[in-house]
């Protein structure tokens, strides 16, 4: 769909419901729609963000199909927020990542895998990747090398996640006497962190895949999450204990890094795995009805292989194996440091700050995202 046309219907289902008000409880979109008259191309982009798509709004709607209104709620948001992913990402030339997801993945993913396999042959003699090492990682790549690669990535993921993220920010469009203060963060951080809108309006989880509320959804994204950042938390261990401590890896099985990595790998394991098998029973008709379907399921099976590969390289440190492993895991490590920017990665930080957004708006009793457009409004100049 078109963005003036995705626009326009995201402004009529929205003006539909706003009339009716069934769902007005449901989470903090319906919520912040009882404030607002008219849908701009901004206000949608921060409505699109609050939805978190668990499909109660659809199954109890009224005017979906196959009445004439054709209301749908979810299919709608999902591809405003993939419209809006589209506008906001930082360069621009990276949109073949969004429009592409799954090539864009498993190109990226050959690319980085050659990239570390090519180089560690070469300089190892051939014999590097299949061989015994006695320090381990750092015998087939040194630890130099990993920090100057994966430190240059991410000086160019965080500078792109920053840009894009300013961009949304901005293309909000709240006026300029719009104050946050910490109370409104904490607030926003806490309905994020917590998935309070997962809870289907009654507290009972997703209507999704099926018309039968369940909490199952919310639970696999906590996996996925805080696997995510147990991982994060065991990359920092090592380098306080490398750096701060003077205590070089490897590390013993029962340390702080293998721990925490453990926990976090098993963690993304449950929660890609389990919302793919989800995701392919999921109700056809929540779904967008043309374009691309979106960029969860390439995010999700690139999660499932950084967690898998991590794993079996701590079951095969000790084993000939240990190099070529390694390689496999830093490649597809590398391929999620360049998608992070431009996926579904980013996504999380536009709710977040659409939370936040929220949480002033219900402090304030009023509309502020898409309200400052440079133009006096029908009501200011009444």
């Amino acid at each position: 769909m078109q963005a003036q046309a995705l626009i326009d219907e995201g402004a009529r289902v929205m003006s539909i419901c706003n009339a009716c008000r069934y769902c007005e409880g449901h989470c903090a979109l319906f919520k912040a729609m009882t404030s607002r008259l008219e849908f701009n191309a901004e206000t949608l982009d921060y409505l699109s963000n609050l939805c978190h798509d668990c499909g109660a709004c659809y199954h109890h709607c009224q005017y979906a199909a196959p009445h004439a209104f054709d209301v749908n709620i979810p299919a709608v948001m999902t591809e405003l927020r993939r419209n809006g992913r589209m506008r906001h990402i930082r360069p621009g030339f990276m949109r073949f990542a969004l429009q592409k997801s799954g090539l864009a993945t498993i190109v990226l993913s050959l690319i980085s895998i050659v990239a570390f396999i090519v180089p560690t042959a070469i300089s190892g003699g051939g014999g590097a990747l299949f061989e015994h090492h006695l320090d381990s990682f750092y015998g087939v790549i040194s630890h130099g090398t990993m920090v100057s690669v994966f430190g240059a990535a991410a000086v160019f993921l965080m500078t792109a996640l920053i840009l894009s993220i300013r961009s949304f920010h901005k293309g909000l469009s709240l006026p300029a006497s719009a104050r946050i203060d910490l109370s409104h963060i904490l607030q926003g951080i806490r309905d994020g962190l917590s998935l309070r809108y997962l809870g289907g309006g009654a507290g009972q989880g997703c209507t999704w895949p099926s018309q039968r509320p369940s909490t199952l959804r919310r639970t696999l994204h906590h996996f996925g999450f805080w696997g995510f950042m147990l991982c994060f938390a065991a990359t920092c261990a090592g380098t306080l204990m490398h750096y701060g401590l003077d205590l070089p890896a490897p590390y013993g099985f029962i340390s702080a890094p293998k721990i925490l990595g453990t926990l976090g790998g098993i963690g993304l394991l449950i929660g890609p795995a389990g919302l793919l098998i989800l995701k392919a029973r999921v109700d056809p008709n929540t779904k967008p009805k043309e374009g691309s379907r979106g960029t969860g399921s390439a995010f999700s099976i690139l999660l499932i292989l950084v967690s898998a590969s991590g794993l079996a390289l701590m079951a095969v440190r000790d084993t000939p194996s240990m190099g070529i492993v390694l390689c496999l895991h830093l490649g597809f490590v590398m391929t999620l440091f360049l998608l992070m920017p431009w996926g579904k990665f980013v996504h999380g930080f536009y709710r977040s700050i659409a939370l936040i957004v929220f949480a002033m708006e219900s402090r304030a009793g009023k509309a502020l995202a898409g309200t400052d457009l440079g133009v006096p409004s029908k009501r200011d100049r009444s």
